[in-house]
Protein backbone atom coordinates (compact mmCIF):
# COMPACT_ATOMS: atom_id res chain seq x y z
CA UNK A 1 0.00 0.00 0.00
CA UNK A 2 1.16 3.61 -0.90
CA UNK A 3 1.35 6.32 1.80
CA UNK A 4 0.69 9.88 0.82
CA UNK A 5 1.26 13.25 2.87
CA UNK A 6 -1.57 15.30 1.90
CA UNK A 7 -0.41 19.08 2.58
CA UNK A 8 -2.46 21.46 2.68
CA UNK A 9 -3.41 24.95 4.45
CA UNK A 10 -4.27 25.33 8.14
CA UNK A 11 -3.16 28.22 9.69
CA UNK A 12 -3.45 29.73 6.22
CA UNK A 13 -7.12 29.72 6.00
CA UNK A 14 -9.62 26.42 5.67
CA UNK A 15 -11.19 27.76 3.19
CA UNK A 16 -11.06 24.60 1.23
CA UNK A 17 -10.75 21.92 4.07
CA UNK A 18 -13.96 20.29 1.44
CA UNK A 19 -11.28 20.04 -1.17
CA UNK A 20 -8.79 18.28 1.34
CA UNK A 21 -11.12 15.95 2.28
CA UNK A 22 -12.59 14.72 -1.20
CA UNK A 23 -8.63 14.30 -1.95
CA UNK A 24 -8.24 12.15 1.09
CA UNK A 25 -11.38 9.98 0.50
CA UNK A 26 -10.18 9.79 -3.07
CA UNK A 27 -6.89 8.26 -1.87
CA UNK A 28 -8.32 6.20 0.92
CA UNK A 29 -10.93 4.85 -1.65
CA UNK A 30 -8.36 3.52 -4.40
CA UNK A 31 -6.34 2.21 -0.82
CA UNK A 32 -3.88 4.84 -0.18
CA UNK A 33 -2.87 5.14 3.40
CA UNK A 34 -3.58 8.91 3.80
CA UNK A 35 -0.98 9.40 6.53
CA UNK A 36 -1.76 13.34 7.23
CA UNK A 37 -5.56 12.92 7.00
CA UNK A 38 -5.88 15.33 10.01
CA UNK A 39 -5.74 18.25 7.27
CA UNK A 40 -8.64 17.18 5.99
CA UNK A 41 -10.41 17.15 8.95
CA UNK A 42 -13.30 20.05 10.75
CA UNK A 43 -12.08 19.91 14.16
CA UNK A 44 -7.87 19.99 13.47
CA UNK A 45 -7.87 22.63 15.57
CA UNK A 46 -9.31 21.51 18.35
CA UNK A 47 -7.43 18.20 17.65
CA UNK A 48 -4.09 19.68 17.78
CA UNK A 49 -5.43 22.25 21.36
CA UNK A 50 -3.62 19.91 23.61
CA UNK A 51 -0.23 19.29 21.21
CA UNK A 52 3.01 21.93 21.35
CA UNK A 53 4.13 23.45 18.07
CA UNK A 54 7.73 21.13 18.28
CA UNK A 55 4.63 18.03 18.76
CA UNK A 56 3.17 19.60 15.26
CA UNK A 57 6.46 19.97 13.26
CA UNK A 58 7.36 16.19 14.55
CA UNK A 59 4.78 14.91 13.62
CA UNK A 60 4.66 15.99 9.89
CA UNK A 61 8.11 15.73 9.35
CA UNK A 62 7.70 12.06 10.75
CA UNK A 63 4.26 11.96 8.05
CA UNK A 64 7.21 13.24 5.33
CA UNK A 65 9.98 10.83 6.25
CA UNK A 66 7.58 8.09 6.35
CA UNK A 67 5.66 8.70 2.49
CA UNK A 68 6.06 7.84 -1.14
CA UNK A 69 4.65 10.78 -1.89
CA UNK A 70 3.51 14.16 -1.37
CA UNK A 71 0.22 16.15 -2.63
CA UNK A 72 -0.19 19.08 -1.56
CA UNK A 73 -3.30 21.40 -2.42
CA UNK A 74 -1.84 25.01 -3.17
CA UNK A 75 -4.49 27.30 -4.05
CA UNK A 76 -4.11 29.01 -0.59
CA UNK A 77 -1.03 30.18 0.24
CA UNK A 78 0.83 28.53 3.23
CA UNK A 79 4.03 28.65 5.01
CA UNK A 80 3.49 25.11 6.24
CA UNK A 81 2.06 23.62 3.04
CA UNK A 82 5.21 25.47 1.01
CA UNK A 83 7.72 23.72 3.99
CA UNK A 84 6.63 20.67 3.51
CA UNK A 85 6.68 20.54 -0.36
CA UNK A 86 10.28 21.80 0.50
CA UNK A 87 10.64 19.13 2.55
CA UNK A 88 9.55 16.44 0.55
CA UNK A 89 11.98 17.66 -2.52
CA UNK A 90 14.80 17.43 -0.68
CA UNK A 91 14.07 14.14 0.62
CA UNK A 92 13.55 13.10 -3.00
CA UNK A 93 10.32 12.34 -2.64
CA UNK A 94 7.66 12.45 -6.06
CA UNK A 95 5.41 15.89 -5.29
CA UNK A 96 2.04 16.72 -6.91
CA UNK A 97 0.83 20.23 -6.54
CA UNK A 98 -2.66 20.86 -7.45
CA UNK A 99 -4.41 24.32 -7.34
CA UNK A 100 -7.83 25.99 -8.48
CA UNK A 101 -7.69 26.89 -12.23
CA UNK A 102 -7.32 31.09 -11.71
CA UNK A 103 -5.86 30.98 -8.28
CA UNK A 104 -2.63 33.01 -7.87
CA UNK A 105 0.04 30.39 -7.19
CA UNK A 106 3.77 31.04 -6.10
CA UNK A 107 6.79 31.43 -8.02
CA UNK A 108 8.47 29.27 -6.12
CA UNK A 109 5.56 26.02 -6.79
CA UNK A 110 4.97 26.96 -10.56
CA UNK A 111 8.83 27.12 -11.70
CA UNK A 112 9.57 24.14 -9.58
CA UNK A 113 10.88 21.50 -11.80
CA UNK A 114 11.36 18.90 -8.95
CA UNK A 115 7.61 19.26 -8.36
CA UNK A 116 4.53 18.25 -10.79
CA UNK A 117 2.03 20.96 -10.98
CA UNK A 118 -1.56 20.74 -12.45
CA UNK A 119 -4.52 22.83 -12.40
CA UNK A 120 -7.84 21.50 -11.92
CA UNK A 121 -11.51 23.12 -13.03
CA UNK A 122 -13.45 21.09 -10.59
CA UNK A 123 -13.97 17.82 -8.87
CA UNK A 124 -14.57 15.41 -11.05
CA UNK A 125 -10.51 16.75 -12.72
CA UNK A 126 -9.23 17.23 -9.15
CA UNK A 127 -10.35 13.31 -8.86
CA UNK A 128 -8.45 12.05 -12.14
CA UNK A 129 -5.23 14.35 -11.38
CA UNK A 130 -4.84 12.74 -7.79
CA UNK A 131 -5.55 9.23 -8.66
CA UNK A 132 -3.34 8.95 -11.76
CA UNK A 133 -0.46 10.22 -9.70
CA UNK A 134 -1.05 8.23 -6.54
CA UNK A 135 -1.33 5.03 -7.88
CA UNK A 136 1.71 5.90 -10.54
CA UNK A 137 4.26 6.56 -7.30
Amino acid sequence: MSRVFLSGSIRGGRRLVDTYRFMADVMIGAGIDVLSEHVARENVFAQERNMTEEEIFLRDMAGIQQCDCLVAEVSVPSVGVGYEICQAVGLKKPVLCVYERGSKVSAMVLGNKGVHVQSYGGIDELHDVVLEFVVSV
